[in-house]
């Protein structure tokens, strides 16, 4: 339980709740979760957020209003806004609509189909002036993450000497010539596409991101990295396989593409969003494995995840095979 922030949701949304309890699980380290119980039983996800912008929460308050399924409505405050500043921070609060994450499973066949269906309602919603103006356009970012990504070559180049950096400088060694692919083809590939319409995306719609109800309910959480992108920018996490950073198989893909609708992916398009992607994880995840200020627990993990990432069937790997078909096409 914590005091101090059961306070301020009682305060700022008129909510009184008899517990709190910590959520560990998650990649966001700029931000605490609790799932939090109400006098009446009703449980909620109360969350206070130091990064990014409450662009997400606008977004998701917008889907609710265009009826698109599977999307949890942010609760509003005493004076009817999405959120509370609080400490310098975003006081959230969500109701908590399941205790499963896709990422623990089992996802059925119906709950693959759901997935496809939120996509196709996410991304079929009007592009308001107001959304237009807030969301960041997916990928835009790239030459920051190309940057970022070289930066870390160079360190790792010459590692402090600790054990961690010693063994992910002998992983991006390795790693040196897939790395290497995935920067040219960012650079390369950004003015090499053809043009489309940028829809709303929800940016990260991973597994971590899906919770599973009965009957083959599912609903996407978690808005903060949504953009304005073209549909691939979410369709790589299906078509792409990396929906937990593991192998999609061709039984699921069909069933997502189904509650879709179908759509003409374009391979391009793809190949770049997973190579952008694939870069923007090995660097940050690089970035905090090398922390010396972090907790050796939390630099172990990420360092496992940047050893993931260019496993066999990691991002990286996954990213390289997709450019790969390009040039054989």
């Amino acid at each position: 339980m914590s005091p101090e922030v059961a306070d301020w949701v009682r305060t700022d949304f008129g909510l009184d709740v008899t517990t709190m309890d910590a959520v560990t699980h998650g990649a966001d380290q700029y931000a605490q979760l609790w799932r939090a119980r109400a006098v009446d039983g009703a449980r909620y996800a109360v969350k206070l957020s130091g990064g990014g912008t409450s662009a997400g929460l606008v977004v998701a308050a917008y889907l609710v209003g265009q009826g698109v399924p599977g999307i949890p409505a942010p609760l509003r405050t005493r004076s009817g806004r999405l959120w509370a500043d609080r400490d310098g921070r975003r006081l959230t609060v969500v109701p908590w609509v399941s205790d499963t994450r896709a990422l623990d499973g089992p996802m059925t066949a119906a709950h693959w189909r759901s997935y496809g269906e939120v996509l196709a309602a996410v991304h079929g919603v009007p592009v308001t002036d107001e959304l237009a103006r807030l969301l960041p356009r997916g990928g835009s970012a790239y030459p920051r993450i190309v940057a970022a990504t070289r930066a870390v070559a160079r360190r790792l180049r010459d590692p402090a000497p600790d054990p961690v950096a010693a063994e992910l400088a002998a992983v991006w060694s390795a790693a040196a010539d897939q790395v290497s692919l995935l920067t040219r083809s960012v650079e390369r590939l950004a003015a090499d596409q053809r043009p489309g319409t940028p829809v709303v995306c929800h940016g990260d719609p991973h597994l971590g991101n899906l919770l599973l109800g009965p009957d083959g309910q599912v609903w996407l959480i978690d808005w903060d990295d949504a953009v304005l992108a073209l549909p691939e920018c979410d369709l790589m996490f299906v078509t792409g396989g990396v929906l937990a950073f593991a192998p999609v198989t061709a039984e699921q893909r069909k069933a997502v593409l189904a509650g879709y609708g179908g759509t003409d992916v374009d391979p391009t398009r793809l190949a770049w969003f997973l190579a952008v992607r694939a870069l923007d994880d090995l660097s940050d995840w690089t970035r905090q494995a090398l922390d010396p200020g972090a907790d050796e627990a939390e630099r172990a993990f990420a360092g496992r995840i940047v050893r993931g990432l260019v496993s066999a069937d990691g991002l990286v790997t996954l990213a390289e095979v997709a450019l790969g078909d390009l040039d054989r096409r």
